[in-house]
């Protein structure tokens, strides 16, 4: 790879190793996507290069539509690497069990109106949780990890984004998940309009009723 100096591994994924690292003299991510020994080595090379490069699409249209992602600075296909802007902050994560409810608030708008955005100009980002945003010390909310997202408008995919972002936020903010997802539902309104936001919302609980009558089904059997 292109320069890249001593790496440490920041997070091993499923899918992905990210390291911080520096690059030309700046600090950087690098993200290896892994290889899948269980896979025939053609399709697995062939699933990890179109990741590596339909991620920094992804990005780049999320960016398009107003909201703040790394920047990528190289796109390495031979190795199944990105390398991108490291974002210097707080992952949402942890700021949020220890800010003020108003803050809280305020903080949790501001994500509804940036996943407003990003679903406007057609980009689900798969895996909407408070520990791919992460706050600057200037203020600034950057998504980060488009590992799972896709280009789309349908209302399914916008309900599914959503409802993982429900679902992280009553798994790790317990305490506060209802009033922190009322206020990402409001920013995401405010962006979207009242009745397009409303559909959106009326698919994830079509999606909660799924789920309970699977597990229902599963349980009875």
């Amino acid at each position: 790879m292109d320069k890249v100096e001593s790496k440490s591994l920041l997070k091993k994924g499923a899918e992905a190793s990210l390291f911080l690292s520096s690059w030309h003299g700046r600090r950087v991510i690098v993200k290896a996507r892994l290889l899948k020994r269980y896979r025939p080595r053609k399709l697995d090379e062939k699933i990890r290069n179109y990741r590596t490069v339909h991620e920094p699409q992804l990005m780049h249209e999320a960016k398009k539509a107003g909201v703040p992602t790394p920047a990528i600075l190289l796109v390495d296909i031979k190795n199944s690497a990105i390398i991108m802007e490291y974002v210097e902050g707080k992952q949402i994560k942890q700021v949020l069990p220890n800010v003020s409810q108003e803050q809280q608030h305020e903080l949790c708008v501001r994500i509804g109106v940036l996943v407003g955005k990003m679903h406007r100009h057609g980009v689900v980002h798969g895996d909407l949780t408070t520990s791919n945003m992460i706050l600057t010390g200037e203020g600034k909310i950057f998504l980060v990890d488009f590992g799972l997202g896709e280009k789309t408008s349908e209302l399914e995919a916008r309900g599914v984004d959503l409802h993982l972002m429900k679902r992280a936020l009553q798994s790790t903010h317990y305490k506060l998940w209802e009033d922190c997802f009322r206020s990402v539902q409001e920013g995401y309104s405010s962006v979207l309009g009242e009745e397009s936001a409303k559909k959106v919302f009326e698919k994830i609980s079509e999606i909660e009723l799924r789920g309970r009558y699977i597990e229902e089904r599963k349980q009875s059997s």
